[in-house]
C-alpha cells in the first residue's frame, strides 16, 4: 500500500501565549490524520513556540515569505509529493492552488475559509476581483468548507455559483473539557458585576464602541460593573486613551494575552464582543462552554450559535446605545440568563466533531 501523506497550510503563528481552540483543533486533527494512516506535516508563517505542538511535524517560514510561497518552495526543493492538502486562513482561489496541486501531484485539495467579511461588504472593484478569481481558480480546489452557514453563502456570493455544488459547512469545535464551569453569580469584592472581553484588540472587533457605551451609562451604573480584557493588538494605547478621555478607564483592566483563559473564563458574569465582523467565533463556543452567557452583535455566524434570552443577547454592530442598554439592564438584574449555557456546546460544537467532519474529507 502506497503512503497516504497530507500536508496543512495554516496562516496562523504558533505561540506560548496563545493556546486557543485553532491550536487544540490542529493537534487533534494530527492524530486524527495519522490514525487514518496520513503522514502529516504542517506548514506555518512562524513558529514562536513549539511546546503545544510536541510530536507534529511543523515547518516554519520564519516571516521571509508567506507560508504559501513557503510551502510552493518546499515542494520543488524536496521533491516532495502529497495525497492532499488542506489549507487554513489563506486567501482562496488565487493561483498559489493551482501551482501546489500541481507541483505536489496532490489528489485532493480543501480550503477552509475562517475570513470575516467587512461589516458593509466587499467594495465593487473587490466584488470583480473575486468573482474573476473564483472563475480562473476554483477547478483546483476540490472542497471549500466555511465555519458557519454565514461564511459557506459568503463563499459562493464571493467566488460565484462555479463553488456552489462543492462548497459545505463544518462549524467549528472546541474541547470542552479544558473549560472550568462558571456555578455562581459573579461579583467581586465590591459587588460589582463581572464582564470579559477576549479578543484581539483591533477595530473591526468593536472595542471603541463599547469605550463609548460605557460613557453613556450614569455614574452609579458605572459603579456597579467593571470589565476585564485579554487580549492585545495595534489599538490597545487607543483603547486606553479613550477610555481616559471618557474618563470610563476605572471601569477596564487590560491583562493582555493568556493562556489560561479556559480556566478564568467562569470568574465572570458575561462575555462582551461588539465585534463588526465574525465568521464562527471560538470566543463565543468558549464562554458559552464556561457556561459564561454572551452579549454580541449579528454580524457574521453570531446568530447561528447565540439564541436570545437563552444564552446570550444581541445587538446591531455599531448600536452604541442599544450596547449600554443591554449592560444597564443586565446589571440592574432586569435581564439575565438562567440556563447552562454549556448544554448547546456539549451537545452539538465538540472538538470531536469537529475534528472528524474534517476527518471525512480525506476519503
Amino acid at each position: 500500500m502506497s503512503t497516504k501523506r497530507l500536508a496543512v497550510v495554516c496562516n496562523y503563528v504558533l505561540r506560548q501565549d496563545r493556546i486557543g481552540g485553532m491550536d487544540r483543533f490542529f493537534v487533534a486533527y494530527d492524530t486524527a490524520a495519522k490514525a487514518k494512516g496520513y503522514e502529516v506535516d504542517w506548514f506555518f508563517p512562524d513558529i514562536l513556540d513549539k511546546t503545544f505542538y510536541e510530536g507534529v511535524t511543523v515547518f516554519s517560514a520564519e516571516g521571509n515569505s508567506s507560508v504559501e510561497a513557503f510551502f510552493l518552495n518546499y515542494l520543488q526543493e524536496n521533491e516532495k509529493t502529497y495525497t492532499a492538502l488542506v489549507t487554513h486562513f489563506t486567501e482562496l482561489c488565487t493561483p498559489f492552488y493551482k501551482k501546489a496541486k500541481h507541483a505536489g501531484r496532490i489528489k485532493n485539495l480543501i480550503a477552509v475559509d475562517h475570513n470575516p467579511r467587512p461589516l458593509n461588504g466587499f467594495p465593487l472593484k473587490k466584488q470583480l476581483k473575486n468573482r474573476l478569481k473564483g472563475y480562473l481558480h476554483h477547478k483546483a480546489i476540490d472542497r471549500f468548507i466555511g465555519v458557519s452557514s454565514y461564511t459557506a453563502r459568503h463563499i459562493v456570493k464571493d467566488l460565484g455559483k462555479v463553488v456552489a455544488r462543492k462548497t459545505g459547512v463544518i462549524y467549528n469545535g472546541i474541547d470542552t473539557s479544558v473549560f472550568k464551569k462558571r456555578e455562581n453569580h459573579n461579583l467581586n469584592q465590591e459587588g460589582k458585576v463581572q464582564f470579559v472581553v477576549v479578543s484581539h484588540l483591533r477595530e473591526s472587533k468593536g472595542l471603541q464602541d463599547l469605550i463609548d457605551a460605557l460613557a453613556l451609562l450614569k455614574p452609579d451604573l458605572q459603579n456597579k460593573l467593571h470589565i476585564t480584557i485579554y487580549g492585545e493588538g495595534p489599538l490597545e494605547e487607543g483603547l486606553k486613551q479613550q477610555a481616559k478621555d471618557k474618563e470610563v478607564d476605572q471601569l477596564l483592566t487590560f491583562k493582555g494575552s493568556s493562556s489560561e483563559i479556559p480556566k478564568i473564563l467562569a470568574e465572570y458574569e458575561y462575555l462582551i464582543q461588539p465585534t463588526y465582523m465574525e465568521c464562527f467565533s471560538l470566543s463565543i463556543l468558549e464562554s458559552l462552554s464556561a457556561n459564561v452567557p454572551v452579549i454580541t452583535t449579528t454580524v457574521g455566524g453570531n446568530p447561528e450559535i447565540i439564541k436570545e434570552d437563552e444564552n446570550g443577547f444581541l445587538v446591531q454592530p455599531k448600536d452604541k446605545q442599544a450596547l449600554a442598554t443591554i449592560i444597564e439592564e443586565v446589571v440592574r438584574g432586569d435581564r439575565k440568563i438562567t440556563e447552562d449555557t454549556s448544554v448547546l456546546i456539549e451537545k452539538e460544537y465538540t472538538l470531536d466533531r469537529m475534528v472528524a467532519e474534517h476527518i471525512n474529507l480525506l476519503d
